[in-house]
């Protein structure tokens, strides 16, 4: 068995390469680390990486085509969680869910320039709690209804064959 440790690397594919770095970077504050041509952008926090990949094919944001689920970034408090949300806010940055309180801590989601869902949260030191009675428990794919699992040889038979350039 592994004994992953964290989650060092996400890769986004993005429509415009640009506007997911000015969001990314200029907004959220994360530091272009590298290039890698014009199509792949690196960025960092701390040890971690976000990496942006030009999309070979353009997604929409008002799509449910949603390429990753949705990825989170951890704040050290409910109060910074709070101020995350106003100041994403006061960015234009387009708001699915508004802060609620979950077992444990604080959250809520946004979506980036090309409809990928992000999540802010904080995490209390003692864990999830269930003694809080305005406990937040819906997320952004509550809706969604379970279907039968594909299998391995369905899904591939499925997947586009790609070529990197």
């Amino acid at each position: 068995m592994m004994k992953l440790t964290g989650i060092s690397q996400i890769t986004l594919r993005v429509n415009d390469l640009r506007m997911a770095e000015e969001f990314y970077g200029g907004i959220l504050g994360l530091k272009l680390d590298h290039r890698v041509g014009a199509n792949i952008s690196y960025l960092r926090i701390n040890s971690d990486m976000l990496v942006l990949v030009k999309a070979e094919t353009p997604g929409s944001p008002e799509a449910r085509d949603i390429r990753v689920d949705h990825f989170g970034f951890r704040l050290a408090s409910d109060a910074e969680v709070d101020a995350a949300a106003l100041y994403l806010d006061d960015c234009g940055v387009h708001m699915v869910t508004r802060p609620a309180h979950r077992r444990e801590g604080r959250a809520f989601f946004v979506m980036d320039p090309d409809g990928n869902l992000v999540e802010f949260y904080s995490m209390h030191d003692r864990g999830i709690q269930n003694d809080s009675t305005d406990i937040e428990l819906s997320s952004p794919g509550s809706f969604v209804t379970g279907g039968r699992q594909q299998t391995p040889k369905e899904r591939e038979s499925q997947k586009p064959r790609r070529t990197r350039k």
